[in-house]
């Protein structure tokens, strides 16, 4: 029988009442961001994670951190400055969000990621272009304020990489080989660069030899490359203890203040008191049914394609505390469009459609009507959005709609670009082929004189480069996501013009929660007084957004995480400190 990991413990490895300086509820990018500032400063802390795996949502995303003002920005952005990265914010959220708040991420956001570079193994890099979502808005840049994590070996890892939760299987490729956009490119351009050659012939090699001794790659990027990091970091600390498979059922309080916690584990239970102070980072509301019932009706769960642990009991328990949730966003929750696949072994597959696709010259969107009803090239988040709005139509499920050309060139969702190996896809109905546009449209029983008008409008449209409908492709971001090597006038604009014609589904999955509890700028958790409701705290998504419901930039949600973990468990070290 294999050693367990040092940092792994169970409950029975607890006795009841043991006594831990700062308890972590959630071992998301948050969580641990927490618990590792903790840890830092000298804290004995325990994380507890309700599902088998460590990294929630983020060790499936694509692992971006939006963090202005970082030592990182200059290398890419000579100019920006957190009072023009705070005007951007000031247009783009306005008033739904306190500005104090808002603040003290900017004020904190350099000081966390340069604290975690210099003392942990957490590396990050800028992004040579990654625009901020609402580019057209004053105090928005091009590039800077994007962090994204720098790959890592799994295999520093040891047995804690069996427990680091895998990506989904459809962004990686060659049966579990994790690529990046930077690697995506290579391989695309390896016929006609000797450098992506290089590159390309250096990670497979590396996948092939991984696959001898793992079941999957252990060269970790994006999202998985900075759980990785964060998990290593933890462990390098004694202190530091992580149950799996543990709920917290009770929130123990004491004339106001939070003490402690009961937790349950297979069967046991112990108490555990808390002398810092418990950091709630579980993830959100996301898979609460009641809650969604109540903030995202019509909108099915099975559309949601965040971590499974996201089930609002830590929530639930700190209401009961008395903490109460955050008003004025925009929208509940993050959005993207996703397609939906039964994958072989009966578990559905939810892709989000960020940037490969819909943006690209060659695709357009439409309702059941045949009716485009959406910039392509927007946002996901706003994309998501509009598929709900009642000006949209009939827009859930939407179409996804391209040519031959464009489908070998880019992809169509789950469908990889080179336009091979579509039979699959033919078979189960994700993809649907029409050898003509009013042959697709039959196929999907959409309206095909709408889909003809709306396909023609697009080859009008892309013939001068200009949309004045949707006005896609107009933005630096919308620019961004097209392609940057197309000859016409607009990169984001071109018709469908090359026979047959595909299609696929979408649906607006939620991403995130917008709507969290109420906080101070130290992440500390306010009561309906909007009092500090001493010794607890909350991080992530169980925090309500800074960006109130808007999405600002790539990584708004694990940027602040992972800052408010950085105050909320560097203030809750203190406190235990100051107890003792």
């Amino acid at each position: 029988m294999a050693t367990p990991h040092p940092l792994l413990a169970t409950l029975a490895d607890l006795q009841d009442h043991d006594t831990v300086d700062v308890l972590v509820i959630g071992a998301g990018g948050a969580g641990l961001s927490a618990a590792l500032c903790a840890a830092l400063a000298g804290a004995r802390v325990l994380v507890v994670e309700h599902t088998a795996f460590a990294g929630g949502t983020t060790a499936l995303s694509a692992g971006t951190a939006w963090v202005p003002g970082t030592h990182h920005a200059a290398k890419v952005n000579t100019t920006d400055t957190l009072a023009t990265a705070a005007t951007y914010l000031d247009n783009a959220v306005g008033e739904r969000t306190p500005h104090a708040l808002r603040q003290a991420f900017l004020d904190a956001g350099p000081q966390a990621i340069a604290h975690l570079e210099q003392h942990t193994a957490v590396q990050f890099r800028p992004y040579p272009k990654h625009p901020d979502y609402l580019s057209e808005l004053g105090g928005s840049t091009l590039n800077g304020r994007a962090l994204e994590p720098q790959p890592f070996d799994g295999r520093l890892l040891g047995s804690l990489f069996g427990v680091l939760r895998k990506p989904i299987p459809e962004f990686t490729v060659l049966g579990g080989m994790m690529v990046d956009r930077t690697d995506i490119n290579h391989l695309l351009g390896m016929t006609g660069s000797w450098t992506s050659l290089k590159h390309s012939v250096k990670i497979v090699l590396r996948h092939a030899m991984d696959r001898l001794r793992y079941p999957r790659g252990t060269r970790l990027v994006m999202g998985n490359a900075l759980i990785a990091r964060l998990l290593y970091s933890l462990a390098q600390h004694p202190t530091a203890r992580l149950l799996l498979n543990t709920s917290v059922t009770a929130l123990h309080t004491d004339a106001g203040r939070i003490t402690g916690v009961s937790l349950a584990q297979d069967g046991q239970q112990r108490n555990i008191t808390v002398r810092g102070g418990v950091v709630l980072a579980s993830g959100g509301f996301n898979r609460n049914p009641t809650q969604r019932a109540q903030w995202l009706p019509g909108v099915e769960a099975a559309w949601c394609p965040a971590g499974p642990g996201h089930t609002g009991q830590a929530q639930a328990l700190a209401r009961e505390a008395g903490a109460r949730y955050g008003e004025g966003s925009a929208t509940p929750a993050f959005w993207a469009p996703v397609s939906l696949r039964k994958r072989p072994d009966g578990t559905q597959a939810v892709f989000p459609h960020f940037v490969m696709d819909r943006a690209k010259p060659g695709m357009l969107t439409v309702n059941q009507a045949g009716q485009r009803f959406v910039n392509e090239s927007t946002s996901y988040h706003l994309f998501g959005l509009a598929m709900q709005q009642p000006a949209a139509g009939a827009a859930v499920p939407a179409y996804l709609i391209c040519d031959a050309r464009a489908l070998r060139t880019y992809g169509l969702g789950m469908v990889r670009p080179g336009g091979k190996g579509l039979a699959p896809f033919l078979a189960d109905g994700y993809l649907t082929e029409g050898r003509t546009l009013e042959a697709l449209a039959e196929k999907l029983g959409i309206n095909a004189q709408g889909l003809l008008q709306s396909a023609a409008s697009i080859q009008r449209y892309a013939e001068t480069g200009t949309d004045p409908d949707f006005h896609r492709g107009e933005t630096a971001y919308q620019q961004n996501i097209g392609d940057a090597q197309w000859p016409g006038h607009n990169p984001s604009l071109g018709a469908l013009s090359e026979a047959p014609f595909y299609a696929v589904k979408l649906y607006p999955g939620d991403i995130g929660a917008a709507t969290g509890l109420a906080t101070d700028g130290t992440a500390r958790a306010l009561n309906t007084q909007g009092e500090v409701i001493d010794g607890l705290y909350a991080v992530g998504n169980d925090m309500h957004s800074i960006m109130g419901g808007i999405y600002t930039g790539p990584g708004i949600t694990i940027g602040p995480g992972m800052v408010f973990g950085y105050l909320a468990g560097r203030d809750a070290a203190a406190r235990a400190a100051s107890a003792a």
